[in-house]
């Protein structure tokens, strides 16, 4: 029977029957001793552990090395850019001057525009190409739109059964961390090639999404959508910049999925941290991904708005990146990188494969990431790692275990195997960065990465090269963060902290009625203690059932420190839709210098109970704002938004 919300007052507003996309998380055994792979494993069920990688080299061709097709162009924001054929006239004169015929693809989620000259140009001519555009008086910045591939990996011993990676004498002590936390309540998206279907982690994924816009590299026929399964990235001879040689599907993603968060149980490998959730966000396909493509996948992972793709209902607390290209950061990626780190998700990076300064690479050379460099389980840094002053931390690299697909080209059946890499160090240190969040939920992302830079210790062997503040301890780590350690190995999440009175906002928890808030409409407190998370009352945004927009907001100074902001809500919808955001309930700053941002987005699809957000305001540090809790419901159906608990407080 459904609930009427047509009373925005009423305490029984509808609570969402159905829980949330993704799969129940199963409990797990002790994790002190992870078996061996293979150790007690229904042999029926998961292939055996073997090499499912090409053996053949691999592929080292630059693939922008012919040049490029496609760009990512930021305009001036005038009257004469603010439609097609205006911007059009940007390019008018370049593209004749190069012999192409320029078409406008779409707008990036940070408001630039991808554009196609239809044909490659070659590097040079893509450097006068762009410098015609800037030329033109109305482009603000263009960069190619560079093919990135995952950095680079090797497969090795195919019977190589142990995780020295988490236990051995050279390892990043792993177990020592499990006596904290194993994870639950946070959420790794893996920007890489995908996911397919295994045992070893089927019950940690949640939803994600495939944000391949090139049909031809994504292998599905439909460009950008829901299912982020990998479709196999494999390869013939003379294809992806000229590769000398062919290459079966690597299942790059998977494998990095298997680091980060494998499940505790009696089969296969275990991850980092084995109760956290994967979210699969596919952005590799046949020859790479593209630029503008990741871009939209690092904002749409952290909780930001991508235009034509539904919202992130489960925004990540952790991004792993286990690829990159040659070039300096630009931009693009950089902007990207930005939205994440501004709502307190860290970015952890490959440093990349080619035995070069990391500083050559990027992502590796953009700021506000983890860059990570690779070992070997000897404790020297691993052959192939790139080095230097942009790398942040190592990790173990080399001969690492981890989830594959046997599939030589599409997908066939589960199996493991041993791969080598900057790629697989990553995953390592995203998996214990999801640990650390997990055990103190309101670390910015530059306190994960001073704590992980200051309980890392040096490299067993020197590392003469740079190998950033040395090997991750996750013992240490976590052991720096202070408070009791848990006796049980799959503890609940942390209950968010409630405001207390030193927050910098006034009557966070609407107890005082308005007092402090400015709000539209004026009733937009109700007294009910029944649909309060804490006392008797809480702020409301819409419920009406038609079209509406409703504001509650206050101003704050944020201090030179910066700050948190932390607040509960609560939606009841009467929607029927499972997939769209129909009615939206936008948190936002509103900047009166450089604008409003969103800093996080709710919808009719997050009916349920309430839950708490933790946003970093710190890139306000000093500012007066306001903080605009903005509810818009579209014209049928009601939805209500309930505000409770908020709090802004210093670092």
């Amino acid at each position: 029977m459904k609930t009427s919300l047509a009373s925005r007052r009423g305490a029984g507003a509808l609570l969402a029957a159905a829980a949330l996309a993704g799969t129940t998380l199963i409990a797990a055994p002790a994790l002190a001793e992870p078996r061996p792979a293979g150790a007690g494993t229904d042999r029926a069920a998961v292939a055996p552990v073997r090499a499912t990688a090409p053996a053949a080299q691999p592929f080292t061709a630059d693939p922008n090395a012919a040049g490029y097709d496609s760009f990512i162009v930021t305009y001036k924001e005038t009257a004469s850019n603010a439609n097609a054929r205006g911007r059009a006239k940007a390019w008018g004169l370049a593209a004749k001057r190069a012999g192409v015929s320029v078409k406008e693809l779409r707008e990036t989620a940070l408001g630039s525009r991808v554009i196609s000259t239809g044909e490659k140009l070659t590097p040079a001519e893509s450097a006068r190409f762009m410098a015609d555009l800037k030329a033109s008086g109305a482009v603000a910045d263009v960069e190619p739109n560079a093919i990135m591939t995952a950095a680079g990996l090797n497969p090795v011993d195919a019977d190589y059964g142990r995780q020295w990676g988490f236990h051995g004498v050279n390892g990043m002590r792993v177990p020592g961390a499990w006596d904290r936390t194993t994870g639950a309540g946070t959420v790794v998206a893996v920007i890489d090639t995908g996911i397919t279907r295994h045992p070893d982690l089927d019950a940690n994924v949640v939803p994600g999404y495939d944000f391949i816009s090139n049909t031809l590299a994504s292998r599905d026929g439909d460009g950008r959508d829901p299912d982020p399964t990998d479709r196999g990235d494999w390869y013939a001879a003379g294809e992806c910049g000229g590769a000398p040689y062919p290459a079966s599907s690597s299942w790059h993603g998977t494998h990095v999925a298997g680091t980060v968060a494998a499940v505790a149980d009696t089969r296969g490998v275990v991850g980092v941290a084995p109760n956290a959730k994967i979210q699969p966000v596919r952005v590799l396909g046949k020859c790479g991904g593209s630029l503008a493509d990741i871009a939209d996948a690092i904002v749409w992972a952290a909780g930001g708005s991508v235009a034509g793709v539904p919202d992130n209902r489960t925004p990540a607390d952790v991004i792993n990146m286990s690829l990159g290209g040659d070039g300096m950061c630009g931009t693009t990626y950089q902007n990207a990188i930005n939205v994440a780190v501004s709502r307190g998700v860290p970015v952890v990076v490959a440093a990349g494969n080619e035995n070069q300064p990391a500083g050559n690479v990027r992502p590796a050379n953009c700021r506000n990431t983890i860059t990570v460099a690779a070992s070997d389980s000897s404790g020297r840094r691993s052959s192939f790692s790139n080095y230097g002053s942009a790398v942040d931390v190592t990790a173990p690299g080399s001969g690492i275990l981890s989830t594959v697909n046997t599939g030589r080209t599409t997908p066939y059946g589960p199996g493991y195997a041993s791969y080598n890499g900057t790629s697989m160090a990553t995953p390592h240190v995203a998996g214990l960065t999801a640990l650390m969040l997990a055990a103190s939920p309101g670390l910015t992302p530059a306190q994960v990465e001073a704590t992980l830079k200051s309980t890392s210790r040096p490299m067993p062997v020197v590392c003469a090269e740079g190998c950033g503040a040395g090997l991750v301890d996750a013992t240490k780590a976590m052991a720096a963060l202070g408070g009791a350690i848990a006796p049980a190995p799959t503890p609940a999440p942390t209950p968010a902290p409630v405001p207390t009175p030193t927050s910098l906002l006034a009557n966070g928890g609407f107890e005082s009625g308005t007092a402090g808030w400015r709000g539209t409409p004026s009733d937009f407190v109700i007294t009910d203690r029944s649909g309060a998370r804490s006392g008797s009352r809480y702020g409301v945004l819409n419920g009406y059932g038609r079209s509406n927009t409703g504001v509650i907001e206050q101003r704050i100074t944020v201090p030179a420190s910066g700050a948190v902001l932390r607040y509960a809500v609560q939606v009841g919808t009467d929607e029927r839709t499972t997939t769209a955001a129909y009615d939206t309930l936008s948190v936002q700053i509103v900047d009166g210098v450089m604008g409003t941002y969103t800093l996080a987005r709710h919808s009719n699809l997050d009916a349920g109970g309430y839950t708490t957000r933790t946003v970093d305001l710190s890139r306000f540090a000093g500012k007066t704002v306001t903080l605009r809790f903005r509810g818009v419901e579209d014209s049928s159906y009601a939805t209500v938004f309930r505000i409770d608990d908020v709090a802004v407080t210093a670092r």
